[in-house]
């Protein structure tokens, strides 16, 4: 099958599911079983319930799709700083 030929949509993970599955609300109201793609995998990006992502569907079945996308949320307050990094300012420079 040609990637053209692929359709994406938006949703919502509402539960994890075994073996990387997740349940999916998309946008439009249906939900649907998607799992995990492999660059996501590779890359382990973790996606945890509640999440926003992006899915591809094909259009034959439209009951499974494959998670391609996490979406960053955006969270107020956020220093932007990775975990673990020391606080700007504590060290004096020369």
């Amino acid at each position: 099958m040609a990637k053209e030929e692929l359709i994406q949509f938006e949703g919502l993970v509402t539960e994890i599911l075994p073996d990387a599955r997740y349940r999916v609300q998309l946008d439009a109201g249906h939900e649907i079983v998607a799992y995990t793609a492999g660059k996501m995998k590779k890359n382990r990006i973790k996606t945890l319930a509640g999440d926003r992502v992006t899915i591809e569907m094909s259009p034959y079945d439209l009951e499974k799709g494959r998670l391609i996308f996490r979406h960053k949320d955006e969270r107020p307050g956020g220093t932007g700083a990775p975990r673990g990094a020391p606080p700007r300012g504590q060290f004096r420079r020369r």
